[in-house]
């Protein structure tokens, strides 16, 4: 047995103080359950870990998210403007004649 199994042994959950203990979460170094450990990525964590990990995660993408949705936007109303632009240039290059209907009296 190396060292990490020996120390885990004999422990009880953290939560569960019936239950034994299966792994020590690497954050706060508390025992826990099958129960209330969860694998996140390559790691097992506590709920509690995680979900500070999860929070930290959060805040720092928040202002990396609002960049993107302006960027996003700035983008959509760019495409929306050529779209209408170049549906504005076709409509122009039809010629008067085919509006005032007499495009197809002169083809005789």
């Amino acid at each position: 047995m190396n060292n990490g199994t020996r120390s885990v042994i004999r422990q009880r959950c953290f939560n569960h103080a019936a239950r034994e203990a299966v792994a020590r979460c690497p954050e706060c170094g508390r025992f826990f359950c099958r129960e209330c450990i969860t694998e996140h990525g390559d790691r097992v964590l506590c709920a509690t870990c995680l979900a500070r990990f999860t929070e930290e995660t959060a805040k720092s993408s928040g202002s990396f998210q609002f960049l993107m949705a302006v960027i996003q936007l700035l983008s959509a109303v760019l495409i929306l403007w050529f779209v209408f632009y170049y549906a504005g240039q076709i409509l122009l290059r039809i010629p008067s004649a085919f509006h005032e209907g007499t495009l197809w009296s002169t083809r005789e």
